[in-house]
């Protein structure tokens, strides 16, 4: 059966030292998997949708591990490519607190997912039937090969008749706001969702406003796109934050509830925002002002929850939608 989601986009092993050790102090690590579209497709799956993820992975046990972490959650990798060579990337997080903010040290260079290259996947075969087509400009950003992967993916999801959704995450340790301002540009065209934050279309494509829908506005006069996301991130203190989100689409603007999140691991969050929008999206057939709640409240709870894969249920987000209380649930 066709996947009403398919994912493209790098995952890895994330090492952290536990008790807010800094980097230099580790004794011991705590191992999680993680990677923008991977966590995506995860919360698609876990939510009760059918999701497929691409990449490249080693085969090794770290690839595997990445794998099972991917198969767990029910996401389908069929059409991972597999190679004997290259390496699955790290990263390391070190948690803060005020005044010292969590920091990111990338070990990365040379992943097997950096030398994915055009016509290493069959996209005529994992897009057809597909409902939507996911990717983030972390992708691009990976290698030169990537960049043409993306925009293979994107083109052939156009094809297929798949609604394609990008998420700008910007990544400044990755290539500079040049370098993602022209690739991101080009990508637009066949991108019919655009998911970021203001931050990030600051960065990437110079647009800035009066105000968070004016920044949607323009990107949307800019591009033609079917509907734009913007997440929204106040952080008075690192580990509380408040969150919401707002989306314009067909000259409608709508706007989220506002969270208080206490925050146990902020890392995915945006993805878990995404992951929820695009399943609000095809849950409700296309009830924006439902698929902008949901995602908001998948991210919220996953501020909750360690690691960067959002371990939550619809059950779970419908009953914050509702207004469910913090009494311990017995």
């Amino acid at each position: 059966m066709p996947y009403d989601v398919v994912t493209l986009g790098e995952a890895m092993v994330r090492l952290s030292p536990p008790n807010f050790r800094r980097l230099e102090q580790a004794e011991t690590f705590d191992v999680q998997v993680g990677g923008g579209e991977l966590n995506v497709a995860v919360s698609v799956a876990r939510l009760g949708l059918s999701a497929a993820w691409v990449s490249r992975l080693t085969r090794n046990p770290l690839g595997r591990m990445v794998e099972d972490r991917a198969r767990l959650h029910g996401v389908d990798t069929g059409h991972v490519v597999w190679t004997d060579e290259d390496r699955v990337g790290l990263y390391f997080t070190e948690f803060g607190a005020a005044p010292r903010a969590s920091a990111v040290l990338y070990d990365r260079a040379g992943s097997a997912v950096s030398k994915l290259a055009p016509g290493m996947v069959d996209w005529p075969s994992v897009l057809a039937g597909v409902r939507w087509f996911h990717t983030s400009g972390i992708t691009p950003a990976l290698s030169a090969s990537c960049t043409e992967v993306t925009r293979e993916a994107l083109q052939a999801a156009r094809a297929a008749g798949a609604r394609t959704s990008f998420d700008v995450n910007y990544r400044k340790k990755l290539w500079s706001p040049e370098q993602a301002g022209r690739v991101c540009t080009d990508l637009m065209q066949w991108t019919d969702v655009l998911i970021t934050t203001e931050e990030d279309t600051r960065i990437v494509f110079g647009i800035t406003g009066a105000d968070y829908g004016e920044v949607a506005r323009q990107l949307v006069e800019r591009f033609g796109f079917q509907a734009v996301a913007i997440t929204i991130r106040e952080n008075p203190l690192v580990w509380q934050n408040t969150w919401s989100a707002l989306c314009l689409a067909g000259g409608t603007l709508y706007e989220s509830k506002r969270y208080t999140v206490e925050i146990v691991d902020r890392v995915g969050a945006g993805d878990s925002f995404s992951g929820g929008f695009i399943f609000g999206w095809l849950a409700s057939a296309g009830d924006l002002q439902y698929a902008l709640d949901f995602g908001v409240a998948n991210a919220a709870l996953k501020h909750s929850i360690p690691g960067d894969l959002c371990w939550t249920t619809r059950e779970e987000v419908e009953a914050l939608l509702k207004g469910g209380g913090m009494r311990i649930q017995r």
